[in-house]
């Protein structure tokens, strides 16, 4: 019951139009019930049984009371008018019964559609929305694929689940009880038959779905590999072509869709099973049925109309209990769904903002890092150590060391990509986690090394994240970054969409998009992480000038790998395994006779 509750949490906000929908379900069923008693005169026609009443039975509001009062009108209406003419009454109630059954059926499909379509965009949304809060930390140990499938194919199947709860819960068990009261009515001892005999078919549909949840959360999780997988061959494909892999990248699709598509065959044979073994099973009970309520007819206990109708009756009960037994295949897949969707709902959203922070307007005095250490996810090794470092206003700091030392993650540190470990990082004297995170990455423009843009124009790729821009802000930051004079030359200018991730620029044009996104920002404060390091001589050089432009006047925090980028920096960290090596300025350093030395000497720089 938990689990179907956590189903329907989803419906809530379309309570008009599920109770829209539920209204309709009832109705169907109300007039699926009467159609059941309704064939009851037409037998009597044709088996030339119908009563003669000489006086009018008294009316009250019970079944008995009803019938027999019914019974009376259609003596009448044979009385005065002739079989004919009452044959043809009957048969046209009976076509406005089913004509009225079949158009609430279609009212409550008309309800649930935009409550469906609602469902997958809200869950969609959500996980969109969760998975832009999450902390870096998180992706590092999920696959981008199972991600993607989840937002996709685990949604639509929770889609299927909660149409399928709405069906059995509000329309199904109402015909199936209605039916079943019709039936009492006829003949208990035949119903109490009927019952015990259903009970026995359910606990072997039952048994059956068991395993069910299981196999489609298996499903489930191969789909996602798949799709990683996929992901991995778009975004690789020029590597893949390069090492000559088209190959090996097929064999390990193939396998993995191979796994899938056995994985889903058992997943399928088992749901499929349960509408052909309801069939059965039901067909099975109908001739027991036959042969057990034909001794009653035959035995003069029940007359035969009413056991025609008593077979009518549990015919409609067939198809609901059908409905039934789908419906918990398909349940069960949903919370499997639902499992997996939850576990991304369920998150812990580490890097989020306290109670009592407060929005930061300006930089105004200086970044401090005070006895900082840092690990990932808790792990064993440090990655900073006890760092202890200052930036004042406008001073440019540059990290260097080989890779792994911690510069990116030192820099990562301040728009709390990830959350110190112990010690404390400050701006202006005030832990950063005292800021809201909005205001607080507000400070900051970020230029990387891998140029991170959109498949959308160039005009959109610069005023990125920004409202209430205007054209002319974005020519001068484009002009600023050395870019402007390459859009205007392309086929739309500012409106040319640069496909996906940029690839129709060159690497120099998309860095320059990048820095023009960051000028327009226009922040205090600025981390360039190795924006130069994966050019070519020409292409660096507009770059250096476009950072120069952007740096000016401002607090900058450069990562380089090539050293001469970064000789006039104030300061020089070296970093080496989490640790600062050494600290000072270009000339100082090399005086040092260092590890920065030997770096300046390996890169041939005088």
């Amino acid at each position: 019951m938990n689990n179907i509750r956590r189903l329907l949490q989803y419906v809530k906000p379309y309570k008009p139009l599920v109770l829209g929908n539920i209204a309709a379900n009832i109705l169907m069923a109300v007039f699926t019930i009467v159609s059941i008693p309704a064939i009851i005169p037409f037998l009597e026609i044709l088996f030339d049984r119908s009563t003669s009443f000489s006086t009018s039975p008294e009316w009250a509001w019970n079944i008995s009371s009803m019938v027999e009062y019914s019974k009376f009108s259609f003596s009448e209406l044979i009385k005065h008018k002739g079989k004919e003419y009452a044959l043809g009454s009957i048969c046209l109630i009976i076509v406005i019964i089913f004509l009225f059954k079949n158009f609430f059926r279609y009212l409550s499909l008309f309800f649930m559609a935009p409550v469906r379509n609602g469902i997958v965009r809200d869950i969609r949304q959500q996980l969109f929305s969760k998975m832009m809060h999450l902390p870096l930390s998180y992706f590092s140990n999920e696959r981008k694929g199972d991600l993607m499938s989840r937002i996709t194919a685990d949604v639509q199947e929770v889609e299927w689940s909660i149409l399928n709860v709405l069906e059995v819960i509000f329309r199904e068990p109402l015909i199936i009880f209605g039916c079943l009261l019709v039936m009492l009515y006829i003949s208990p001892p035949l119903t109490v038959f009927v019952f015990i005999l259903f009970l026995f078919t359910a606990l072997i549909i039952g048994g059956i779905g068991k395993t069910l949840r299981k196999k489609s959360s298996v499903a489930q999780d191969k789909l996602g590999n798949l799709v990683s997988i996929i992901e991995e061959g778009l975004s690789g494909l020029r590597i893949i072509k390069g090492f000559t892999a088209e190959g090996y990248q097929e064999a390990k699709f193939k396998k993995e869709n191979d796994s899938y598509r056995d994985t889903l065959t058992q997943l399928l044979r088992r749901r499929d099973l349960s509408s052909p073994l309801s069939e059965f099973l039901g067909i099975a009970v109908v001739a027991v049925l036959l042969w057990y309520g034909g001794g009653l007819v035959f035995g003069g206990d029940m007359a035969a109309e009413n056991f025609f109708a008593f077979i009518f009756a549990f015919f409609n009960i067939i198809t609901p209990a059908k409905s039934f037994s789908k419906a918990y295949y398909n349940i069960q897949k949903g919370l499997a769904a639902v499992d997996r969707i939850d576990e991304i709902q369920n998150a812990n959203i580490k890097i989020a903002d306290l109670p009592d922070a407060v929005a930061i307007q300006t930089f105004e005095k200086e970044i401090e890092y005070r006895d900082v250490s840092f690990v990932y996810n808790n792990g064993p090794v440090n990655v900073l150590k006890n760092i202890q470092l200052n930036i004042s206003k406008g001073k440019v700091l540059a990290l260097v060391g080989p890779s792994g030392s911690g510069k990116t993650t030192l820099a990562d540190l301040l728009p709390r990509l990830y959350d110190v470990t112990k010690g404390q990082l400050l701006i202006d004297g005030k832990d950063v986690r005292a800021y809201t995170l909005e205001s607080l990455r507000a400070l900051f423009g970020i230029v990387s090394q891998e140029p991170i843009l959109f498949n959308d124009t160039i005009y959109n790729n610069i005023a990125f994240g920004i409202k209430g821009v205007d054209e002319a802000a974005i020519i001068e930051a484009a002009r600023i970054a050395n870019a402007h004079d390459f859009i205007i030359e392309m086929e739309h200018g500012y409106q040319t969409n640069i496909g996906d991730r940029g690839d129709k620029l060159s690497g120099g044009q998309r860095q320059r998009i990048t820095i023009a996104r960051a000028v327009l920002k226009n922040p205090p404060i600025l981390i360039l992480d190795e924006a130069t390091s994966s050019l070519d001589s020409a292409s660096e050089k507009l770059v250096q000038e476009a950072l120069s432009k952007l740096m000016a006047n401002r607090t900058s925090i450069v990562i380089a790998h090539r050293l001469s980028t970064i000789q006039y920096a104030d300061e020089i960290i070296v970093m080496q395994e989490g640790e600062i090596l050494e600290r000072g300025t270009h000339l100082e350093l090399l005086e040092g006779g260092g590890a920065y030395k030997k770096l300046v000497d390996l890169q041939g720089m005088h």
